[in-house]
């Protein structure tokens, strides 16, 4: 059962519209509805706020700006999770960051939530605020610096070097699903249905802010239409719809706009990236050099980590990798799909493309010279290291041969055509977890765990564990997941999901039959039987994963999952336009649980590095700190009709250095260097070198041949 591409168990109550998502949930009955008014500047404090017209309203029950918000628990500093924290609204007069929350309406219906929330007039004093990311300087504070050898002498010494500065953009998550929330107050008790990636670690910061036991709290995101990491921490539909139905009685929805997810939910954070590399003339790396500056706030520095990428991907006696934040006055940065790996490896593959046309060298054949089983930065041994593997397959496959080894020098018709490839890598953590599984005399075995399924596949995978390990058919098999009141797991998020949950329910699989055997032996046929027989009234077990840091596998070996990126795109010899016309990744992430939900995972990742190599991109206005282009009419990702052939190949594999199943986690492996890949056959087609990602034509046009 394990591995075998059965469509999703949940898929025909998705396709038939009977999965309710959070907004659509009935469980708490008729609800009131929230709307929220942003801040029109990026800096300042609200220096008059009139609510009397709003308050007046037809359907309003509520207004609430600083000046009459109820009590929070006090905003905490950067330390500690993220997840964690305590995140007041309506807290102050101070402005932030463009949009931030300053009244908040609730009233019969959303419209005329809406429609009130318009009747508040303000008065600012606005103050001049930092939006703009700026450049390397003598006086930066340099963060996780991992140091090996001298890389300033082995650049100056270096018979052949590259040293170039990238930048990359702001991006957000932006999924299908808005943010949202139902709150429901009902006897001391708050009942949420949410949009959240993880739920019983937002119930801690959640109590922490509305001075509330999280014992009193439940959350409940039985479906979630898309995360990406921006439903990972909390925000402020969940706190202010808690606080609204604490003080009406009644349920209140609150969903953000679209427009208002570019304001109140976090981004990618901007990065310039400074990378160095040397090399002997055969190839061999003497130097990796990677700088990065990225964008934070002084009060929420989420840690992007663009530079930590190369620590692991290739062998260098001469290290340096490490980055800077700059603080700005725009919204704290957050997790976005790939976070680091997306824009870090986009950059150093890139740089990694330079360096072999520097050297003469095929850029498949650089990397594999480059190659290493011992991670440079722990100096352990790297669990499952099969990167050389993934180009070689991808070289095969793609064609690689044909590839044009000098730039712009293939054409057909109007189009330039290149090739160009890159390597990726995610680490693979494990984090503590708990699933039970419970049999049930009628025939039914029920899993439960607050796991999330965000769209990924989780039920289906879950069931397929749990079914092989039984030896029962998966259509006896229900999966209950993401609520509160289940079995805590650490949710899905940084790819661990999979492993963790499904290790933990092969556990507790083991411990039932082991159970189970005590009293019926080895050899029964009917498993249901035996706990009628047995067990009159059903039996469970739990199963739990461990730590990273609790894991002896994880202090013995450094824990990766690997992959390659081929790209061949056409670039319009007139007007600069970039196609894709093709493009295979192959990837080597441990055992595959679901052969069919894997392949779009990596499929989804490979997508999203060709948008951020080529479209993506939050335009923030310099002078005033706002989204100039913060909706789907102007952030640019791509449509179907820009993705034509594409797919993903999984090696066949097995890590029995990262759990006894062998499993790994695969949501963010596929965007890693995805957009390298891009960037670089970009280049073969052209011989323009676009540093400033995304590639634009505005950037491509003016160094294209004449």
């Amino acid at each position: 059962m394990i591995g075998q591409g059965i469509s999703r168990t949940d898929g025909p109550i998705k396709v038939t519209g009977r999965a309710a998502y959070s907004a659509e949930r009935q469980d708490a009955g008729p609800t009131l509805h929230g709307y929220i008014l942003g801040a029109g500047i990026g800096k300042g404090r609200v220096a008059r706020i009139d609510i009397a017209a709003a308050e007046a309203a037809p359907g309003v029950r509520l207004v609430w700006t600083h000046e009459n918000a109820p009590e929070q628990g006090p905003a905490e500093g950067i330390e500690g999770d993220m997840m964690d924290r305590t995140r007041p609204e309506l807290a102050g007069d101070r402005i932030n960051y463009y949009g931030m929350p300053i009244a908040f309406v609730v009233a019969e219906s959303f419209e005329e939530a809406r429609a009130a929330a318009g009747l508040i007039t303000v008065e600012y004093e606005l103050e001049a605020g930092a939006f703009a990311l700026g450049g390397f300087g003598p006086d930066l504070n340099w963060r996780r610096p991992s140091r090996a050898g001298d890389i300033d002498q082995a650049m100056r010494e270096g018979p052949v070097t590259v040293e170039e500065t990238y930048s990359t953009p702001y991006h957000f998550s932006q999924p299908m699903e808005l943010h949202a929330c139902i709150a429901d107050w009902r006897d001391g008790h708050l009942h949420l249905y949410l949009t959240a990636q993880m739920v019983n670690q937002l119930t801690t910061g959640l109590g922490k802010t509305l001075r509330l036991d999280p014992s009193a709290i439940s959350i409940d995101s039985a479906y979630v239409g898309g995360g990406f990491g921006s439903k990972i921490v909390l925000h402020c539909e969940a706190v202010l719809a808690s606080l609204a139905t604490m003080a009406l009685g009644q349920p209140v929805k609150l969903m953000l706009t679209r427009r208002q997810i570019f304001t109140l939910v976090g981004h990618r954070p901007a990065s310039i990236s400074r990378v160095r590399l040397a090399a002997t003339p055969d190839g061999q790396l003497t130097a990796l050099g990677h700088d990065a500056l990225i964008q934070v706030r002084t009060d929420d520095a989420w840690d992007e980590g663009v530079s930590s990428v190369g620590k692991a991907l290739y062998a260098s006696p001469n290290r340096l990798t490490r980055q800077a934040h700059q603080a700005l006055d725009v919204q704290p940065g957050e997790p976005v799909r790939g976070p680091g790996e997306l824009p870090g490896l986009m950059v150093l593959e890139s740089t990694m493309d330079e360096l072999a046309e520097k050297l003469g060298i095929d850029p498949v054949e650089l990397r594999l010279r480059n190659d290493t089983q011992i991670d440079p930065d722990k100096r352990l041994p790297l669990s499952g290291r099969r990167l050389a593997d993934c180009l070689r397959e991808g070289a095969e496959q793609f064609g690689w041969r044909d590839r044009p080894t000098r730039p712009a020098s293939r054409r057909d018709g109007r189009w330039l055509v290149g090739y160009g490839v890159a390597s990726s890598m995610r680490g693979h953590y494990q984090t503590s977890a708990e699933v039970m599984v419970r049999i049930e005399p009628d025939g039914w075995v029920i899993v439960r765990s607050d796991m999330t399924d965000i769209g990924t596949g989780t039920y289906t995978i879950v069931a397929q564990v749990v079914a092989e390990a039984l030896g029962v058919p998966i259509s006896q098999i229900k999966v209950e997941l993401a609520h509160t009141k289940h079995p805590k797991g650490n949710g899905a998020g940084g790819s661990w999901g999979a492993a963790n949950t499904t290790v933990a329910a092969d556990r507790a699989a083991a411990a039932l039959r082991a159970r189970i055997a005590v009293v019926a032996g080895t050899g029964y046929n009917d498993i249901f039987a035996e706990v009628r027989r047995h067990f009159p009234d059903g039996i469970e077990e739990t199963g739990k994963t461990l730590d990273n840091k609790d894991d002896p596998n994880y202090r013995t070996h450094a824990q990766y999952t690997y992959g390659a990126s081929f790209a061949e795109v056409g670039v319009d010899i007139d007007t600069g336009e970039v196609r894709l016309r093709r493009m295979l990744g192959v990837f080597a992430a441990g055992r595959i649980l679901n052969a069919k939900t894997a392949r779009s995972q990596l499929i989804g990742g490979m997508i999203w590095g060709v948008s951020a190599a080529l479209q993506e991109a939050g335009a923030l206005d310099p002078r005033h700190g706002h989204w100039v282009n913060g909706d789907f009419a102007e952030y640019l990702i791509p449509t179907h009709a820009d993705i034509p052939a594409i797919d993903a190949i999984m090696l066949e594999d097995f890590d029995d250095k990262a759990n006894h199943l062998g499993v790994k986690g695969i949501g963010e492996l596929g965007a890693g260097g995805t957009g390298g890949s891009v960037a670089n056959a970009v280049y073969n087609a052209t011989g323009v070198r676009v540093r400033d990602f995304p590639i634009t034509l505005a950037k491509l046009l003016p160094g294209l041949p004449g």
